[in-house]
């Protein structure tokens, strides 16, 4: 028995969609379609934008097809739904129509190409009903090569159609946007494409686990021809049954019990156990990144779960169910705290150039996180007297043994407070660049005398409320206000100098050297905030 002669098609080819009915997940672009067709208001240009793998190129076709199918009778007119019998339906499907024509701009980016074109719409069909252009990635024409199509794009012949394809719709030119109507292809639901999916194995007559399904909808973001391309993979690699742990292992991704495990470490605050999981799944084969990832999905579910959010179809009854459970138990401040961290980690990871150390001190990061005292929750505490001071959490340098008893006396003790107890940067600051508009403790309201950073009153009250053990209130404010301490002392030096001056004996010694400089006189001491 002879092998067959005809050669093996990926399945992205294979199962490109032919009909409209079979474009999975874009159904107002369809419809919008079908009715300029039907009204027979059909544009002249069309300008079709999204992601990659979402159909920009099969829609062309499609579009190409409906506007050119003349139906098995040969007697058909423009229909949402070509019969894909006919001649040009058939001639169009397979590439060979010689009114439609294919340009890749990645690689006819100059005018020169473009010219053809602009002679070529000249002429009539030559047998189809329209002559349609389809330029796929026309973001990559030339500045040139925009500007010679505008007048062409504005006034084509009656015959004549373009359509335009781009993963980059901020790259075309807004005068070529204006001529067009534009679809922006949406990302295909991972839900779609698993039953999408599932039908393609029914076809193929192949088997896989619905987990396996769900994870390669998930593995491809929204383009089907991703996840087509991974499930071509997926089938050769498995033995009969496409399975999950296959996929995970084809894939590099981490398992997601074990995702949910080290999730568990992480808010229990179990160090160890965290980097033996992390460790474990290194060994596997599973990429740092892709555990922080897992890690993100994860808290990101359970914050949606805790939101109430709809439950996502591609999740397990294992996860849904660990994800309530948390929910139940965790605020948002923690999730939210987590979710940062886990981001901060992810980046970190990404370009560290040991990506598994980075992994275990980011995760760690969490880890200690975890046994400290919720900000929030701590100042409302604090605020009611409920949990003294010193029960927070240790600083790293040495504080105050407790709470001053009275708030200081002015700002001026305030500052020197503050300098005392290590925040000379901010004592500084305090002195030389801002003046008081109202000092009543723990109130403090501040006149900015130079830019200080949006932070600023925000640090100068958590510093306060370090060294002082109270929580105070700090805004800044516009209008009448002290001048600065360094102001102030720079007054007053320039009062006593003057008075210096003023005296009968420096007056007369003036007089007989009058090139001569007061460079040194008794004065008080200067400050000492360095």
């Amino acid at each position: 028995m002879t092998e067959s002669a005809t050669p093996y098609r990926v399945l992205a080819r294979k199962y490109r969609p032919q009909r409209f009915a079979e474009l999975i997940g874009q159904n107002a672009m369809v419809t919008t379609l079908g009715n300029a067709i039907r009204r027979d208001r059909i544009a002249h240009a069309f300008l079709l934008t999204g992601v990659r793998g979402v159909g920009k190129t099969s829609t062309a076709r499609l579009i190409a097809k409906a506007l050119n199918c003349i139906g098995p009778d040969g007697q058909g007119g423009p229909t949402i739904d070509p019969c894909g019998v006919c001649d040009p339906c058939v001639a169009i499907a397979e590439g060979r129509h010689i009114d439609v024509v294919e340009m890749d701009a990645a690689s006819h980016t100059g005018v020169d190409d473009i010219r053809e074109i602009i002679e070529a719409v000249r002429y009539a069909a030559v047998s189809a009903r329209y002559k349609i252009y389809i330029i796929d990635e026309v973001h990559m024409l030339s500045k040139n090569a925009f500007n010679a199509l505008l007048k062409t794009l504005e006034e084509p012949p009656a015959h004549v159609k373009f359509i335009f394809a781009t993963t980059e719709i901020h790259k075309v030119p807004v005068t070529v946007l204006s001529r067009c109507q534009r679809f922006d292809l949406r990302r295909i639901p991972a839900e779609l494409l698993a039953a999408h999916f599932a039908r393609v194995l029914q076809a193929e007559g192949v088997e896989a686990e619905p987990e396996a399904l769900a994870l390669i909808a998930r593995a491809a973001e929204g383009s089907a021809r991703d996840g087509l391309s991974i499930l071509d993979q997926a089938i050769a690699h498995a033995q009969g049954l496409v399975t999950a742990e296959q996929l995970r292992e084809m894939l590099g991704l981490s398992d997601r019990g074990a995702i949910r495990v080290m999730f568990g470490h992480l808010l229990a605050g179990d160090g160890p156990a965290v980097l033996a999981s992390i460790k474990a799944q290194y060994d596997l084969g599973v990429d740092p990144v892709a555990i922080f990832r897992g890690l993100l999905e994860t808290c990101h579910g359970v914050t949606r779960a805790k939101v109430g959010g709809a439950n996502d179809t591609a999740l397990s009854v294992e996860e849904r169910e660990a994800f309530a459970d948390w929910a139940s138990r965790l605020g948002f401040a923690p999730l939210h705290r987590i979710w940062q961290l886990l981001l901060k980690g992810h980046g970190e990871v990404t370009a560290a150039p040991m990506p598994l150390e980075a992994a275990e001190m980011g995760l760690l990061r969490i880890v200690h996180a975890s046994s400290l005292p919720d900000p929030g929750e701590l100042a409302r505490k604090l605020a009611s007297g409920d949990v003294a001071p010193a029960q927070s959490a240790p600083s790293p340098r040495a504080e105050p043994s407790g709470p001053v008893s009275k708030f200081p006396a002015d700002f001026r003790a305030m500052v020197k407070y503050l300098d005392d107890n290590g925040k000379p940067l901010l004592a500084q600051q305090l002195h030389d660049y801002v003046g008081v508009v109202r000092y009543a403790p723990p109130a403090l309201a501040l006149k900015p005398l130079r830019p200080l950073g949006a932070d600023f009153a925000r640090d100068l009250g958590a510093a306060l409320k370090i060294v002082t053990g109270e929580t105070w209130t700090v805004t800044t404010e516009d209008g009448p206000a002290e001048p600065s301490l360094l102001e102030q002392e720079q007054a007053v030096h320039q009062a006593e100098r003057a008075a210096i001056l003023a005296t009968p004996l420096v007056r007369a010694a003036f007089e007989v050297f009058p090139d001569a400089e007061l460079i040194d006189y008794s004065a008080p001491e200067q400050r000492s905030i360095a």
